[in-house]
């Protein structure tokens, strides 16, 4: 299929490339020529433009940082994309942002979905993205196998939002999962037991999990380099608060673990990795 991708940053370019090997004709955008660059080096098109790298797609698929780049960036989608054109929003963005562009695609036959993924850009990189897919059924039916490249889990979780509002959920569960990973490796540390052993028993037993077993090593030794970045995360504990105060839910360990990501960026720390929550932690027990 021809697919426009705008969006080629530390997720989307990975995810654009697995979008060619799989034989799809990618023709891509991103505010940075070189990363546009990079993905015509790969041996898709490079665009000019979000209109150029709409012009003539089936599938639109956009990948950007937050809700006031996809409320720039939606309207040309929905503008100048073909009729019946498929639109997959896979940006972590507000869930009443993503029924806004959704109102805004019906209104002129473009089908709109919100589809935004978890796994890090280990995930966008091995296609093993987990896809949380809020729209209609027949057009999530529609780019499943599209998706199916870029994740092994697709699940479509209900009407236009929904994919947002679950990735919120799965936000608030990773950062509380670091900040008690954060936790265990400082008590262990300060009890004189050996925090990589320590976690090799916490990761083989009810306590594991895909944090555990990815970033356990690189919190140990103390490496943050960026998978996913305490800013966006930052910004995305924001949006499961809104979320909690719109369907009228108390939160309470979430509103800790958004203060815990919130001090990260405040000591300087919201271009390391969300796992360098860590280092708030550590610095609670100076």
């Amino acid at each position: 299929m021809n697919i426009g991708f705008v969006g080629l940053g530390i997720m989307g370019s990975p995810m654009a490339a697995n979008l060619l090997k799989a034989g799809h004709v990618v023709t891509g955008y991103d505010v940075s020529a070189e990363r546009t660059d990079q993905l015509a080096g790969l041996g898709g098109k490079g665009a000019s433009s979000v209109v150029d790298a709409v012009a003539g797609a089936d599938v639109v698929i956009t990948m950007l940082p937050d809700s006031p780049q996809v409320e720039e960036v939606a309207p040309l989608v929905i503008e100048y994309g073909r009729p019946n054109l498929l639109y997959v929003d896979m940006s972590t963005i507000k869930p009443e942002t993503s029924r806004w562009v959704a109102r805004q695609a019906a209104a002129v036959g473009v089908r709109a979905m919100d589809a935004p993924v978890s796994g890090g850009e280990r995930g966008a990189v091995d296609g093993t993205l987990s896809i949380m897919v809020g729209g209609a059924v027949e057009d999530v039916e529609a780019v499943r196998p599209i998706l199916s490249t870029l994740g092994t889990t697709v699940v479509h979780v209900g009407p236009a939002g929904a994919g947002q509002t679950v990735k919120a959920a799965n936000q608030l569960v990773v950062g509380g999962i670091y900040g008690l990973v954060a936790e265990a490796i400082v008590l262990l540390e300060a009890s004189g037991v050996d925090p990589a052993g320590g976690l090799d028993v916490l990761a083989g037993g009810l306590a594991g999990s895909r944090i555990l077993e990815l970033k356990r090593h690189t919190m140990v030794k103390r490496e943050f380099a960026p998978g996913f970045r305490i800013d966006l995360h930052h910004k995305d504990m924001g949006i499961a608060l809104a979320a909690a105060r719109e369907a009228g839910v108390s939160l309470p360990l979430t509103g800790q673990v958004a203060q815990l990501v919130a001090a990260a960026r405040a000591q300087g720390h919201g271009s390391l990795d969300h796992s360098a929550l860590l280092k708030v932690v550590e610095r609670l027990n100076r």
